[in-house]
């Protein structure tokens, strides 16, 4: 047992924000919070602010370098994994190997691999903080109202913060929600107290059941508050959350009134925004939640920039740019802003690159760092966009075709100028709208997420992929074993009541 539970504390230890934060060095803004572990947990729960410096630390986490891997930088990682396991997020090359055993198909099935580990990891440790708040919030002073105000905050995105590390590693390592079943199918252990005690895996429907209450519970908590940054929760998160949560479900109902409200006060940015690169969280209103990783903090090849962005000058970046699939950019007109920001020569000349930048086609400048030397990149979690699509989705598979063309037709004639109006019906309108979220989330982590739920099968066949790159794994079959990653050694090891995928 001894063993079990030093191997349980190393997976379930928070990365790089500890529970416990030093207080003497929180400041007012959460991203100049500076783990340590020099304060005891009873000053940690001693007052609000302390309370919510946890938050603070754990919003932080979400794009802090992991496990000593600058590939495994926080949330922004896990996006580039779940786009490199897809077929619309194309390396032209090896370039200096990052990700590469991704885009091969070779994490997941590998139990001892780093990056099968890292997933795991990183949401149970954000689960044992938001557990710790959750338990001990409540009992924190609140000689004033506003430390009250801020007790319910912080408890609200604890519990924010636990349904979406859940929902990420129910699609991550649990088969697929399949709607309209008991879906008693495996899926992760429900950790809702912070102990060491081995379980067995939940189902996928008790984990589903759990994420929804505690997005309830956070939406209880946090409606009419007021976040300092975009980069914390609040209501409208929320229900873009659980939005996101009913369409994987099948809830169409849910997902298309969740959309539809979390998107209010969220205007599209204009073609001229779209095209500026993606790097200006706090001005941009469409952008609903995302990191900003201020300068003193940046993690220079360890930031999303420095894999994503198209200017920094990294290795990775000159040699391995990233590019979007021909097949899918050849779908949308060059009057559609969105494919402004690929250039199917390569060249980018608006961006002056130097000369030592390879050059591929189809090479994505979406994303801008704040200069080539300077990889920071404000990281994307939820954008309005989303949620167009998602209501558009959700009306269209509701037989509402009428209301969700209003909705889809609204957000692609702010993409498309000209754009006169959806004329697909049926089967072929709902693949416009998949086609049409697809080039509009390119990059943004969602892929692997969407193949999963729709049942879908990889394709990546007739585009510029390179078999070199991806060791000829062009297609998978939706019934293959590898939609599930391997639970991780380490867990196996430590928990003698986990059951392993299928090898």
């Amino acid at each position: 047992m001894k063993n079990i539970r030093k191997h349980y504390k190393k997976i379930f230890a928070v990365s790089s924000v500890l529970a416990i934060l030093s207080m003497s060095s929180c400041h007012s803004d959460y991203l100049d919070t500076d783990p340590t572990t020099s304060v005891s947990e009873q000053a940690a729960y001693s007052t609000a602010s302390n309370l919510m410096a946890i938050i603070n630390g754990m919003h932080r986490d979400m794009y802090y370098r992991q496990n000593s891997s600058q590939g495994q930088n926080g949330q922004g990682g896990i996006m580039i994994m779940m786009d490199a396991l897809g077929e619309d997020l194309v390396f032209p090359s090896t370039g200096n190997n990052w990700y590469i055993s991704t885009v091969r198909w070779q994490d997941q099935v590998n139990e001892n691999a780093s990056n099968d580990f890292y997933p795991f990891q990183f949401y149970y440790a954000l689960i044992r903080n938001a557990n710790l708040v959750i338990a001990n919030g409540p009992n924190v002073p609140a000689p004033t109202a506003a430390d009250a105000t801020t007790i319910k905050q912080a408890i609200g995105e604890a519990y924010a913060f636990r349904a979406f590390s859940y929902y990420m590693l129910a699609q991550i390592y649990g088969k697929r929600y399949v709607p309209n079943t008991t879906n008693n199918q495996l899926g992760v252990p429900l950790r809702l107290v912070a102990d060491e005690v081995p379980m067995a895996r939940n189902t996928v429907e008790e984990v589903y059941t759990q994420i929804n209450n505690d997005l309830n519970e956070a939406l209880t908590r946090l409606t009419g508050s007021t976040r300092t940054t975009k980069s914390h929760f609040d209501e409208k998160v929320i229900l873009g959350l659980r939005a996101r949560v009913a369409l994987t479900q099948g809830n169409y109902t849910l997902a298309a009134s969740s959309a539809k409200a979390a998107r209010v006060g969220f205007n599209l940015m204009d073609n001229a925004t779209y095209m500026a690169g993606f790097n200006n969280l706090a001005g941009n209103g469409e952008w609903m939640w995302g990191a900003i990783i201020i300068s003193d903090q940046t993690d220079y090849f360890g930031n999303f920039g420095a894999y994503m962005s198209r200017n920094y000058n990294s290795t990775n970046i000159r040699q391995a740019p990233k590019a979007v699939n021909s097949k899918l950019y050849n779908m949308f007109p060059t009057t559609d802003v969105r494919t402004k920001v690929f250039d199917p020569t390569g060249a980018h000349t608006s961006l002056g690159l130097p000369s030592n930048f390879a050059k591929f086609p189809y090479t994505s400048q979406k994303f801008l760092s704040a200069s080539v030397s300077d990889s920071r990149v404000d990281v994307p979690y939820m954008r309005a966009a989303e949620m167009y699509l998602i209501e558009a989705e959700a009306l269209a598979r509701l037989g509402d075709e009428a209301n969700s063309k209003i909705v889809f037709n609204a957000f692609t004639k702010n993409r498309n100028v000209p754009y006169t109006g959806a004329s697909t019906t049926g089967v072929a309108y709902i693949t416009e709208i998949l086609n049409s979220r697809r080039l509009e989330l390119w990059g943004e982590g969602f892929r692997f997420f969407d193949l999963k739920r729709l049942n879908q099968g990889l394709d990546r066949t007739g585009a510029n992929h390179s078999t070199v790159v991806d060791n000829n794994v062009l297609t998978v079959a939706n019934t293959d074993k590898r939609w599930e990653f391997l639970i991780p050694k380490a867990e196996i090891n430590a928990n003698p009541l986990i059951v392993q995928n299928p090898l």
